[in-house]
């Protein structure tokens, strides 16, 4: 019988949930774990390439039918400290803005937050890997995942995490576990023990991969308040809100290259 695979984030803030699956003898029995960045594991999950993953939510429109099959994300009830919009001058100053090629959330949270919040409507030009250095004069960056703790020297580093709560309220939901088809009851329980495993021993998950953080990285602090791991219920409202928001944001894009593709007829 050939094992399920498992697609997890590669970022510091899901090593709690690579721990929690690596302690699981029924994980490793039964499972194939494969790290990937969060566009990755979301487009082997659109594909079915995979049967779970813990994916960017921004893409859970994209999925005919999608099923949450644990109650852990990764999530912040404040600053995330990981997903931060940077730049050399303030909010209505900038004109541009790189799109972090890494994260579907990500960009499709920052363009959110620059319609319906900051009220600003700069140029968003998809990102390559080296971008991060270009970010200077008004044109500013989004910046995920470890990157944010090696690339620091910006006047102004907004968190996209801490804004969508000014915002709307809610915490945000930034990865959900999914699946593309329901998954049996064993896997699932021993999914979530394994999380929950690596969750409630933050302590070892911090000596065990010390090797691999950033010289300013503050583990304690990132991973008992910045990350909330819980997908409680006001996290499911958020991610709820933030769904509707990327629907009526992919209408207006579609909408937007029809009107194109007629002008240029």
């Amino acid at each position: 019988m050939d094992k399920l695979k498992i697609v997890l984030v590669s970022y510091h803030n899901s090593l709690p949930f690579l721990y929690g699956l690596e302690h699981s003898d029924f994980i490793k029995d039964n499972c194939e774990i494969i790290l990937k960045y969060p566009s990755e594991g979301a487009e082997m999950l659109i594909k079915k390439e995979c049967d779970i993953a813990l994916v960017p939510v921004g893409i859970i429109p994209q999925l005919k039918i999608s099923y949450i099959v644990s109650k852990y994300c990764i999530g912040s009830e404040g600053k995330v400290a990981s997903v931060l919009l940077n730049s050399q001058v303030p909010l209505n100053e900038i004109t541009r803005i790189y799109l972090d090629y890494q994260s579907a959330t990500s960009v499709r949270l920052v363009r959110i937050l620059a319609k319906h919040y900051w009220k600003i409507n700069p140029e968003f030009v998809e990102a390559k890997p080296g971008y991060e250095t270009k970010i200077s004069g008004t044109t500013a960056g989004v910046i995920i995942g470890d990157r944010t703790f090696q690339y620091t020297d910006f006047n102004y580093r907004y968190d996209l995490a801490e804004e969508w709560t000014k915002f709307t309220g809610y915490p945000f939901v930034f990865a959900a576990w999914l699946a593309s088809k329901p998954v049996k009851p064993e896997i699932k329980k021993a999914l979530n023990e394994a999380l929950e495993y690596g969750v409630s021993h933050i302590e070892d998950v911090i000596q065990t991969y010390r090797k691999q953080f950033a010289p300013n990285f503050n583990a304690v602090d990132y991973y008992t308040k910045n990350i909330s791991y819980y997908l409680n219920d006001q996290k499911s409202k958020g991610m709820n809100a933030f769904v509707k928001y990327v629907c009526v944001m992919n209408r207006d894009d579609n909408d937007m290259i029809k009107r194109q593709l007629f002008a240029s007829k």
